[in-house]
């Protein structure tokens, strides 16, 4: 999709300010302007400030919600598996910067337990770019509404860790291209 895209509302929306996360309810008729679209969820600019509208609210945008996944077919007897978990959490961004949070090396564990009953439990430890990021939440929100989406995940937790401190020498090389710092 083309970035500073100007687009009408079609019908009030929750959003988040970026970076404070704080909620806000965006008006239909109201004219915003897409920076990133990514992952499904869309980066916008509204008088000056910057909001995350999130998938499920796309079609406020006039846009259709990402595809619902596919069944795992793996070749490894759909068991899943932690590259499987990194793949879903390569469609997680963060809202103001144009790359995946893998690649951002913002993701520092997966964890991946049979349940019982059947299907498995999934936990992330990850981090945020910036401590007091307050898109924190709204991000770990986003990776455990994507691990839950997930065929065969019934339970999904992230939390958010602090050690080690975030580092820019934790971009992966495709990161690194992306931001053009190679």
């Amino acid at each position: 999709m083309e970035q500073n895209e100007e687009i009408i509302l079609k019908r009030d929306c929750e959003a988040r300010v970026v970076p404070s996360g704080d909620k806000v309810t965006l008006l239909a008729g109201e004219t915003v302007r897409i920076t990133q679209s990514l992952g499904g969820a869309y980066t916008v600019i509204i008088n000056g400030n910057m909001v995350r509208i999130d998938a499920r609210d796309a079609d406020a945008l006039g846009k259709n919600a990402p595809p619902a996944p596919v069944e795992n077919t793996a070749s490894n007897g759909g068991v899943l598996d932690e590259e499987q978990v990194r793949e879903i959490l390569r469609t997680c961004f963060d809202p103001e910067i144009p790359v995946n949070i893998v690649d951002l090396g913002l993701v520092y564990d997966v964890q991946i337990a049979p349940l019982p009953d059947g299907g498995s439990r999934v936990e992330v430890k990850m981090t945020l770019t910036a401590p007091g990021c307050g898109m924190g939440p709204v991000l770990q929100q986003d990776v455990e509404n994507k691990l839950l989406a997930m065929p065969g995940v019934k339970e999904a937790a992230a939390h958010l860790v602090w050690d080690p401190p975030w580092s820019r020498e934790m971009l992966s090389d495709a990161a690194r291209l992306e931001l053009g710092l190679m």
